[in-house]
């Protein structure tokens, strides 16, 4: 499994409507535009347009049932994303660690010279 960046799918979780979309389908299950915006401070309009675009970047699929479309998460692409924020956060950790040794023998040699040591 890739955890390359991708910025699409970042840009597109990025929004707090979508991950609550998200966070919707994956408690309730399949839902539609229409029950979507039954639960959020948007439109149905504004949903749908929502949806386009976690389906764009394969978050969310939907299924044709008569005049509505059902949307679920892709839990693989899900995963995907998940994979990625750890790979992001371990190298984000790594470079704080070096940080803080950087900065600690800065303050060593700091200590040092103010103490006459060497």
């Amino acid at each position: 499994m890739s955890t390359a960046v991708d910025d699409e799918l970042w840009s597109a979780i990025g929004d707090p409507i979508r991950r609550t979309m998200i966070d919707l389908l994956l408690a309730g299950g399949p839902g539609t535009a229409t029950s979507l915006s039954e639960r959020l401070p948007v439109t149905r309009q504004a949903v749908a347009k929502h949806l386009a675009v976690l389906d764009r970047v394969g978050l969310v699929h939907a299924t044709p049932a008569g005049r509505e479309r059902h949307f679920q998460v892709d839990e693989a692409q899900l995963a995907r994303a998940v994979a990625q924020l750890s790979a992001v956060g371990a190298s984000w950790d790594a470079r704080l660690r070096r940080i803080k040794r950087i900065a600690e023998a800065i303050q060593r040699n700091l200590d040092n010279e103010n103490t006459g040591g060497d």
